[in-house]
């Protein structure tokens, strides 16, 4: 009776399902489910900790562009998203060409002797820590930039707003060259990847036609994999926009809003690092408001990447 009972039990589940397969979906689908739900955790949290500054300052937090606890407590969030999008958009102009750069060269043209130990050399400087990049930027790139690049780039286009101002090294324009070395290991490593998947074919085909190493690379080979050098493209800013220790030691941190490059500035990130451990319980509410913004624009960041990309593709399948 149990022998046929067993029987029926088996020939109940689908065919070539076990329980391996059936307990390996469960726990990935709870680990997947896991992550959302630490996301919404900790937004929760920040969000219950700022309640306090939510209520004092209302909207009018994120446009403000006051912060000072002395006479009248009184914070505004807008120099420091101002100087995070502006660092992390020179980070993206300075860093995605030389990265994009860098991908071409490793998948497309490099010979086998060097390529594989040239990929290490690069992918090795994602893992030197951000402190030691805001040590080389203090003590050799700031006095470069103060005594070469920034008055040079002034004697050329000293008559545009963000290149006026007196050049100290320390400014936004250093930052965002700080950013732009660390986000290459991350854009070049990703946009060599989608390169590599491009098929063969492709090249193939273009050179048939008569293009040039050149125009195979451009038309043939970027056009394919776009979709995925935008996604590396984006994943660069995020770490742009919440990259800390290298920004708050290479920034100036001085709270104002400014077009110049060569002035002084704060991001989100290198207030928090700053201010926090001295915050009075109204200003660490607010830092963590300045938190949730963060994750705001992270997130907006990823929706705006991920809608692109989904664009790209079906432009693609519609082609094809």
């Amino acid at each position: 009776m149990t022998t046929t009972a067993n029987a029926r039990g088996r020939r109940r589940q689908p065919k070539g399902v076990t329980l391996g397969d059936s307990l390996f979906e469960g726990v990935s689908a709870a680990v997947a489910f896991g992550v959302l739900a630490l996301l919404g955790l900790i937004a929760v949290v920040l969000l219950l900790t700022a309640v306090p500054s939510i209520q004092t300052f209302g909207l009018g937090f994120l446009w403000g562009t006051t912060w000072t606890a002395q006479p009248v407590p009184m914070f505004g969030a807008l120099p420091f998203v101002y100087g995070t999008l502006v660092t992390s958009a020179l980070a993206l102009l300075v860093g995605v060409p030389i990265s994009l750069g860098v991908a071409i060269f490793l998948s497309e043209l490099a010979p086998g002797w060097l390529r594989v130990p040239m990929t290490y050399v690069v992918e090795l400087l994602a893992a030197v820590p951000s402190v030691v990049y805001g040590l080389w930027g203090i003590f050799v790139l700031a006095p470069a930039m103060r005594g070469y690049l920034e008055p040079s780039l002034q004697q050329v286009f000293g008559f545009l707003p963000i290149f006026a101002g007196t050049p100290i090294g320390t400014d936004k324009f250093t930052a965002g060259v700080i950013l732009a070395i660390m986000i290459i290991p991350t854009v070049s490593a990703v946009s060599r990847e989608a390169l590599l998947v491009v098929p063969q074919s492709q090249r193939e085909a273009a050179l048939s036609l008569g293009a040039t190493r050149w125009e195979t690379t451009r038309k043939a080979v970027l056009t394919y994999a776009r979709s995925g050098l935008f996604g590396a493209v984006i994943l660069g800013l995020g770490r742009a926009v919440g990259e800390t220790m290298a920004v708050t030691m290479t920034i100036g941190n001085k709270i104002g809003i400014s077009a110049s490059l060569f002035d002084q500035g704060q991001t989100i990130a290198s207030v928090l690092a700053n201010n926090f451990g001295e915050a009075s319980p109204l200003e660490a509410s607010a830092l963590i408001e300045l938190g949730l913004v963060l994750m705001l624009v992270a997130l907006l960041i990823n929706v705006f990447g991920r809608f692109f990309v989904g664009r790209v593709l079906r432009y693609q399948e519609a082609v094809a």
